[in-house]
């Protein structure tokens, strides 16, 4: 039940004390998981003293148990191993501190570690974070690379190294960090933090050389997996060897199968830049040289035309066939100007030969009425009607003095 207590009657800091043990004491016996740290057993002791720390968090127990129970576990406990223990959570009054009495301790097996990682696989992959669409590009030429990896560590010297064979130029933000063990974990986290907040690292590789599946453990752990996630800064992972695949690997950007070949694939190879710019200046000077001399030779064949080498030999042809055309043309007017002439000559003869006219000339003449009629018998007019006579040239009025019958 909860203590009472207030301002005007505060509890003593023992009887706070005293009710945490009460409290602990009554959770009884627990089976624990941690990874042991700062394990300290001197000879000629009862007791030997460890840290238990949680792998997750940044949390660890101070945890005490006979030689004995120590000397079962096999193989023999050590630093770094991952074990769970039988244990009774107890409070030390004198210290104010909590601590574990374990009584039994196993190791958690590697089959059980793999196990495990599997379902923790299976979570991750369907929240998405293993999705390729989520993978960033790298840069094709980083202005700094930032290496989290081991201090002094093979691992930190091939991948500088196998770089700056590629690109001399390229700079380094190295970060030093545990990269197994307790410390692993909360290190690389903090150092991505860092690298990824620098706004001069444009790719940051996590590199790690090979061991054995517990040394590669943290490289697996779900905070590092998600804080590997959260980066906005793209991420290479080269964690061991060709055949090991910590779940790093499968959130980074790009999976690198040693620290040798992430060294090689986060910058160009200057010789082969080098050669390509080479190539493609050849290509480019090849198809400009050929384009100048095809237009070229096209330009030549374009002058060596009739039209463009003998300009005016077209026009002089042409003004040949336009005379000939118009002489011609002359000629045909002139005949057809002559023939019409000739038609109407002999048309007006034939009209001259046929008409009246020619008969008055004759000495012949036309008697007509006073209204014009002409007169074709004498019975047609009477004596003293006025008539016109026409002859072949002029005309005469006159009176009909008398009529003669047919």
């Amino acid at each position: 039940m909860a203590l009472q207590s207030s301002p005007e009657q505060p509890l003593a800091l023992r009887t706070v004390a005293k009710a945490i043990s009460d409290w602990v004491g009554r959770l009884g016996q627990v089976w624990v998981e941690g990874q042991v740290t700062q394990l300290n057993r001197r000879p000629g002791t009862s007791v030997v003293f460890f840290t238990l720390r949680d792998t997750a968090a940044q949390l660890s127990l101070q945890a005490t148990c006979s030689p004995a129970t120590c000397d079962a576990v096999s193989p023999a406990l050590a630093e770094g191993a991952r074990v769970v223990v039988l244990a009774q959570p107890s409070f030390y009054l004198a210290r104010g501190t909590l601590a574990l009495q374990v009584s039994e301790i196993r190791h958690v097996g590697v089959g059980e570690l793999l196990a495990r990682l599997e379902r923790l696989k299976k979570v991750l992959q369907v929240e998405g974070l293993f999705a390729d669409e989520r993978k960033k590009p790298l840069p094709f030429l980083p202005r700094t690379v930032g290496l989290v990896t081991g201090r002094g560590s093979a691992a930190e010297r091939d991948v500088v190294e196998n770089a700056r064979l590629r690109w001399p130029a390229v700079r380094f933000k190295v970060e030093a960090v545990a990269v197994q063990g307790v410390n692993a974990v909360p290190e690389v986290v903090a150092a991505l933090g860092r690298l990824d907040r620098d706004r001069e690292v444009d790719v940051i590789i996590v590199a790690r050389g090979g061991g054995s599946v517990e040394d590669l453990l943290p490289f697996s752990d779900e905070g590092l997996v998600r804080a590997a996630a959260a980066c906005a800064t793209p991420l290479v992972s080269a964690i061991g060897h060709e055949t090991d695949t910590p779940l790093l690997d499968l959130v980074a950007d790009l999976r690198a199968s040693t620290p040798t070949d992430a060294g090689k694939r986060v910058v160009p190879d200057v010789a082969e830049e080098l050669a390509r710019i080479g190539g493609l200046r050849d290509r480019a000077r090849r198809v400009a040289v050929g384009r100048v001399d095809r237009e070229q030779a096209g330009l030549v064949a374009t002058r060596s035309r009739p039209c463009l080498a003998e300009p005016l030999g077209m026009v002089d042809g042409r003004q040949s066939e336009v005379h000939g055309m118009r002489d011609r043309a002359r000629r045909r007017v002139d005949h057809m100007l002559v023939s019409a002439v000739e038609d109407l000559v002999h048309t007006r003869a034939r009209v001259t030969s046929l008409s009246p006219q020619a008969t008055l000339e004759r000495g012949y003449a036309v008697v007509q009425h006073g209204g014009g009629a002409v007169l074709r018998s004498a019975a047609d007019v009477a004596p003293g009607e006025e008539v016109s006579i026409r002859l072949g040239s002029g005309g005469l009025d006159a009176s009909v003095t008398g009529v003669r019958p047919g």
